[in-house]
Formats: C-alpha cells, structure tokens, sequence
C-alpha cells in the first residue's frame, strides 16, 4: 500500500472537500480516512488515502494538489506516511 497523509487548512469556502475529492477519484486514489473539523472559520482536513492504484505519481499528485489549494485559498500539503511518521515521532 502506498499511503500518503493530505492535509488542507484555510478560510472555510464552499467545495472544499468535493475539489479535493474529485481530484483523487478522476486520478484512482483511495481515501481510507478523513477527519474534518471547522472552528470559527478555519476550516481543518486530514485524510490518509491509498495511492497504489493512482495513475499520477506522488510529485504530480502533491504538486496538483498544491495548485487546487492556490485556486480555493487554502494550502494543500501531501507527505508520504513514512515521512509523517518520522517527523511526528516523540
């Protein structure tokens, strides 16, 4: 499994979620988690999802990702489990 940790934070909008889920649908990746929350207008995602199926690569993905967070106003940052993992440790 190629599992990669998305997170989005901004201003709340409209469409959020469904930008940044319809890019990963139309590119065949996962999404095995999803928590989202919103607090006095900041909006908060994380996702873990399963890229082994995608038809982009990790670079491609987080590089479009980053564009549809420019687009919306918010920022849009994708990082491998591995590398998550490592900068989270205690």
């Amino acid at each position: 499994m190629n599992k990669i940790i998305i997170t989005v934070v901004g201003k709340d909008t409209v469409g959020i979620i469904a930008k940044v889920c319809t890019y990963l649908s139309e590119h065949k990746v996962n999404i095995l988690d999803i928590s989202q929350t919103i607090v006095q207008d900041y909006f908060n995602m994380m996702m873990v999802v399963d890229a082994s199926g995608s038809d982009v690569d990790f670079d491609a993905l987080s590089e479009a990702l980053d564009g549809i967070g420019q687009e919306i106003g918010v920022n849009i940052r994708a990082q491998r489990e591995e590398i998550f993992d490592s900068m989270h440790r205690v």
